[in-house]
């Protein structure tokens, strides 16, 4: 099975462009600075439509966590370890935690981006355990 893709446009399109280069990207407000993860079309600090975006440290924290075990997902292994990382940035992002024992997997683990290529139109960002 392939893996599932997700949906890009004109508000994510910025997102799929950045981590295809490597880069996580997070929306920023044009009008107040404000930067937000998902993207959207409209700021939720000050209402304006004005977007472009930053490219982030890639290194966060894991604020909370779920151990998917079912159903199956396609495209991947079972069990999936998921986390909300907390981004220096300030936004929280959803994403994979790879090639961590779960076990290790504790709230508050520093955490860095890194990049898994789907194929030549698609890079999927996921977090590794941060080096100490």
């Amino acid at each position: 099975m392939s893996a599932v893709r997700p949906m890009a446009n004109r508000d994510t399109q910025f997102f799929w462009d950045g981590a295809l280069a490597g880069e996580l990207r997070l929306q920023r407000c044009e009008a107040c600075g404000a930067l937000r993860h998902p993207p959207g079309p409209v700021c939720p600090d000050c209402g304006a439509l004005e977007r472009g975006h930053v490219v982030a440290s890639g290194r966060g924290t894991v604020y909370s966590y779920v151990i998917h075990r079912h159903p199956p997902v396609p495209g991947k292994e079972l069990p999936i370890l998921l986390a909300v990382i907390d981004l220096e940035e300030g936004p929280r992002m959803v994403g994979e935690i790879v090639d961590l024992p779960e076990d290790e997997l504790v709230i508050g683990l520093p955490v860095r981006v890194d990049f898994r290529a789907v194929d030549d139109e698609l890079s999927l960002p996921v977090w590794r355990k941060a080096d100490a």
